[in-house]
Order: structure tokens, then C-alpha cells, then sequence
């Protein structure tokens, strides 16, 4: 209840501060490309259920392609670009904190394609509200600029990025308090603070002889459902060593 009202006095305040940035960004949309300069996904939600998260819009109406951007998308607008850079097009996302379908802090709010393929760690995860910010977001504040510059965004973001960010959300889950919370919130604003002087890092490259994990994603209630080896459900992925043990315990170690 604490964490809730904190959420919610919280959110009003900053939603009140950032109301000019959100009237003039929305013009400058508008001005870039027609539609509507409020933009609405579907994202999975506390005990998986989906809600509609709301950010300003940064691509092009009508635009093909997946659900979820990489790096430099072709469809992103030149003011997108920059509301992207330094995350103002998040800013919505505190309409979402006060109806309850998300808090300030906690685990980033995936589409559902992704919850499902990484279903039993999500499951784990949104046992409570995701977040606006939490540590991993802190970590990959730069995670476009350092897709961008990858031959094969999508394998890294599956096989490094998203189970790392699973690690992150689980330590934070295991010591979330009302104090760590706002040490998460500080951190999330020096690192928008520093956006504009700094500069991303290349991505850390993939051990050779990697080992790859048949992860079988269907996980409901404690048990684990199989998936054949070349099911589309089952996903490849290089396990960070933190979730190694609890794969291997759980289901095996399936040969590659």
C-alpha cells in the first residue's frame, strides 16, 4: 500500500512537470509526420495480464514491421530519433503508474510475444506491477545505439540483452524496498542526465564455444511442458550463468 501511494503522489508530480515537454513534443510530431502523437501497445502486466501502455509516437503510421524496434529502424521519424535519445517518449508511461497498470519502479513492461517466449521468467517477474524504470533499464539506457551497430541485432537481443535483463529484474526483486526504489529512481536520472555527454560502449562480444540452451518456455504453475527441439517455441539463447543452474535442474541439459 506504501508503494502504491508513493507510485501515485509521485507520478502526479512528475506528470504535472513534464506536461510542457509532452504539449511541445506532441506539436513537433504532428509537425513530422501525420497521425495521432499518442501512441498505444499492448504489454504484458502484474500476474500476465495485458494493458495498453501509452508513449508518444516515434515511427511512422502504417509502417511494416515486428512488433519491437532494433537499433536503427527505418520507420522512426527524425523527431522520434530524438525523443527516443533521451527517452522522452516515455514520459506517457506515468498516465500508466497512476491507473494502477504499472509502478515507478519495478520490471519493464515486454510485448506479449516476448513474455511468452520467455515465459516462466516472466511469469517470475510479473508477479508484481512492472515498472517505468528499474536496474536493467539503468544498465541498457543505450541499448539502441549499441543495436544499431550490430550485424545481428535480434540474436543479441534475445541471447544476451533479454536474459541479462531477466538476471538484473530478479536481483531487484529479491531486495525491492521502499529505499531501493529511490536509489533506482536517482540512478535513473543522472543516467538521462548524462545521455547528451556520453557515449555507448561497444557491445561485449560472445565467448567463443558459446552454449547454447534449448530453453522449453511453457511454465505454468511449477511445471514444465516440453517443447520439441525444432519448435518455434523453443528458444535458443545463451543462458547468463545465473540462470544456468535453475534450467538445468528444472529441465535437464538438452544437447545442442
Amino acid at each position: 500500500m506504501l508503494k502504491r501511494a508513493i507510485d501515485i503522489l509521485a507520478a502526479s508530480v512528475f506528470l504535472a512537470v513534464a506536461l510542457p515537454v509532452l504539449l511541445f513534443a506532441g506539436v513537433l510530431i504532428r509537425l513530422d509526420s501525420p497521425g495521432p502523437a499518442i501512441f498505444c501497445q499492448a504489454r504484458m502486466g502484474r500476474r500476465f495480464r495485458p494493458f495498453r501502455l501509452y508513449k508518444l509516437r516515434t515511427m511512422r503510421i502504417a509502417a511494416d514491421g515486428p512488433a519491437y524496434t532494433l537499433g536503427a529502424d527505418p520507420r522512426i521519424t527524425a523527431t522520434g530519433r530524438w525523443l527516443r535519445r533521451f527517452k522522452i517518449d516515455e514520459l506517457p508511461q506515468l498516465w500508466n503508474v497512476l491507473r494502477g497498470d504499472m509502478s515507478l519502479v519495478g520490471p519493464r513492461p515486454v510485448i506479449p510475444e516476448l513474455a511468452l517466449e520467455f515465459d516462466c521468467a516472466y511469469r517470475e517477474l510479473l508477479t508484481v506491477r512492472p515498472g517505468l524504470t528499474d536496474p536493467a533499464s539503468v544498465k541498457y539506457c543505450r541499448e539502441s545505439e549499441i543495436l544499431s551497430r550490430l550485424a545481428d541485432p535480434d540474436a543479441y537481443f534475445k541471447t544476451v540483452a533479454i536474459p541479462e535483463k531477466i538476471r538484473i529484474s530478479r536481483d531487484y526483486l529479491e531486495r525491492a524496498g521502499i529505499w531501493s526504489d529511490a536509489v533506482i529512481v536517482l540512478q535513473t536520472f543522472l543516467a538521462l542526465a548524462s545521455l547528451p555527454f556520453s557515449r555507448s560502449r561497444n557491445p561485449e562480444p560472445a565467448p567463443d564455444g558459446r552454449r547454447l540452451i534449448q530453453y522449453p518456455l511453457a511454465v505454468h504453475r511449477g511445471i514444465a511442458q516440453k517443447r520439441p527441439l525444432h519448435s518455434p517455441a523453443a528458444l535458443q539463447f545463451d543462458g547468463p550463468a545465473a540462470l544456468r543452474p535453475e534450467i538445468d535442474l528444472e529441465f535437464g541439459d538438452p544437447q545442442r
